[in-house]
């Protein structure tokens, strides 16, 4: 079976992208990451990226300061790699339409909450575990979901949920998490790589 083509988009430390290029290198996912695009130069993925041999751009308003060339070079720099699936890893910028469009039921993202509760805009990093502490709720986890034009509101792929305790801070609660999430994102992008993810009637079947 061929290799999937993959590029990660990342802002931050870039640990579930960490985590995934482990998991291929060591043959558990059938791909291969080309590309890693973020709009920081200095984060965490993109030293990780030099520092593994993988490609990196950096796409962000200070190098692209017109909107139509920066989604021109999201859609050339895709192409150019061929590129097969995309994942988000902690990327602080919403994917532009037509890459949408272009890649439909190709864009995997990770969210830290079980959506649909606790997404949308404003929802991010410790502002979803915050929110969920504040809420008083029992359980909260991570979602895979495929990216449309809303955000967090593509098909779900898959969620794991945890108990949130009443000892729970917004970083203890990120920490149990970010666990989770390098546990089931890793399993997705293996399950995809095999073929075993379709979408019917906009529901999410994988084929064990």
């Amino acid at each position: 079976m061929k290799k999937k083509y993959i590029a990660v988009f990342a802002s931050g430390a870039g640990s579930n992208f960490i985590e995934i290029n482990k998991n291929i290198l060591n043959k558990n996912i059938n791909g291969q990451i080309k590309i890693l695009i973020s709009n920081n130069p200095k984060c965490g993925a993109v030293e990780y990226a030099i520092e593994n041999n993988i490609s990196v751009k950096i796409i962000n308003d200070f190098r692209y300061p017109k909107k139509e060339d920066k989604n021109k070079e999201y859609e050339n720099i895709l192409k150019k790699n061929k590129i097969d699936l995309i994942l988000l890893a902690g990327f602080m910028k919403k994917i532009p339409c037509d890459i949408v469009k272009i890649y439909q039921n190709r864009i995997m993202n990770i969210h830290p909450s079980l959506l649909p509760d606790f997404g949308g805009p404003g929802f991010y990093g410790y502002k979803v575990h915050e929110a969920v502490i504040k809420s008083k709720n029992k359980l909260s986890g991570a979602t895979i979901h495929f990216v449309n034009e809303d955000y967090d509101k593509g098909p779900i792929i898959f969620q794991k949920s945890i108990e949130v305790l009443d000892i729970d801070s917004s970083k203890s609660l990120s920490k149990k998490v970010l666990k989770i999430e390098h546990e089931i994102y890793s399993k997705i992008v293996m399950q995809y790589c095999k073929n075993r993810i379709k979408i019917i009637n906009n529901k999410v079947i994988i084929n064990d």
